[in-house]
């Protein structure tokens, strides 16, 4: 069956806000303390306006004129002057296919085709922010060639109580 890869298109925002959903819905599985459903309207909002927009890349897959999986390049700022990191073009990854969909090959073409988006862009180095919990990201994206590059360490705060 063969996958089409392309630039999403205004068209595509209802497929687009499905698969979010979808994805969200999978997380929420995973950690419900870390992941949530986000508001369906806030969501067609967003992708409306990254449409519109040059900082993020949306590449659509179908299959049989289904859209079924998705890729985001959110192209990140260069580091400024003050910081220490070496100025690099970089960009985050996020990807999305539906659960009937997944093992055929999809994410393996949007992940392909992204990374030829990004390196369009002369992006040099593209992350694939993968909470803990959740295996099967980090499975697809190491068979992709993603490798660790540091550590994250996250701590939580309580709030103050308002008075």
């Amino acid at each position: 069956m063969p996958i089409l890869v392309r630039a999403a298109e205004r068209d595509d925002v209802p497929a687009l806000v499905r698969l979010r959903l979808a994805n969200a819905e999978r997380h929420v599985q995973l950690d419900p303390a870390v992941y949530r459903v986000p508001d369906t309207e806030a969501v067609r909002r967003h992708f409306e306006e990254v449409l519109s927009g040059s900082k993020v890349v949306i590449l659509v897959a179908e299959v049989v004129g289904e859209v079924v999986g998705m890729v985001e390049v959110v192209l990140l700022a260069d580091p400024p002057d003050h910081q220490i990191l070496a100025p690099c073009r970089a960009a985050d990854i996020h990807t999305v296919v539906l659960d009937g969909h997944r093992g055929e090959g999809v994410g393996s073409a949007l992940l392909i085709a992204a990374e030829q988006a990004a390196a369009e862009r002369g992006v040099s180095i593209i992350y694939a922010g993968i909470f803990a919990p959740n295996k099967g990201a980090v499975r697809f994206y190491s068979s992709a060639g993603f490798r660790p590059r540091g550590t994250l360490l996250s701590k939580e705060q309580v709030a103050p109580s308002a008075s």
